[in-house]
């Protein structure tokens, strides 16, 4: 069967990747085990005062940056956005959660979780649901998201490994598995989060990509049995 391989770049505290989560639950849905999905982590909030403070310091700072983020949620239904949001408990940087999940990934990757210890996500695995509910801690509870307590508190709640995880941060493991997103991220030169990355390389969507843009991507990349042939999508 054939398999197309997407990686998904994002920062945790990027609201465009909060609010496509829909779409990637929809695409594990509509594709199953056609689509092979990678997760990686870029830096975009990694000094998340610094960039807040000096994109917005003529905007109203912190506040202006809270206000745009609500008029840009407006709309949308399928995501709960707290009022508070960059003003209650705003996180330093988003590389304490990416480091977190990344030593998630290579456990899950070492498959140290027994098939009876996966549980029942609605159709997202356990990497996923943590990832989610980390950026719902965020977004929706407006809770401090570079605290390791924190997300020690969500990691608790899936009875997930605190010691494996925090023993793959402590020895190093997680580091150089967040440098590696860092290298795919330039050598795809991938311009921000989120960035869907296809065919190797040779695809790209960046932003807020609606489903039917990415779906027909996938089709075509699917229905396409000619192996290095270009796609025409």
């Amino acid at each position: 069967m054939k398999k197309v391989t997407i990686e998904l770049f994002s920062d945790v505290l990027c609201i465009w990747a909060y609010a496509a989560q829909a779409r990637i639950d929809q695409l594990k849905a509509d594709y199953g085990d056609r689509i092979e999905l990678h997760y990686r982590f870029i830096p975009v909030f990694a000094a998340a005062r610094h960039r807040i403070e000096e994109a917005w310091q003529d905007k109203g700072g912190y506040v202006g940056f809270n206000r745009h983020l609500h008029e840009s949620a407006g709309t949308w239904s399928h995501v709960t956005l707290n009022p508070d949001i960059w003003l209650r408990n705003p996180p330093q940087s988003s590389q304490v959660a990416h480091l977190y999940l990344k030593a998630l990934q290579l456990l899950d990757d070492q498959e140290v979780f027994s098939e009876h210890e996966t549980g029942d996500y609605q159709g997202r695995t356990r990497f996923e649901e943590f990832l989610w509910r980390v950026r719902s801690a965020f977004f929706r509870d407006a809770e401090n998201i570079s605290s390791v307590a924190t997300l020690d508190t969500l990691a608790k709640s899936m009875d997930l490994p605190l010691s494996n995880i925090h023993r793959q941060i402590d020895e190093g493991a997680a580091h150089a598995a967040l440098h590696l997103d860092t290298e795919a991220r330039d050598r795809y030169l991938a311009p921000g989060s989120p960035t869907l990355v296809f065919n190797e390389g040779r695809q790209r969507l960046y932003g807020d990509v609606g489903y039917r843009i990415i779906d027909v991507n996938i089709s075509e990349l699917l229905r396409d049995t000619q192996s290095g042939e270009a796609s025409w999508c």
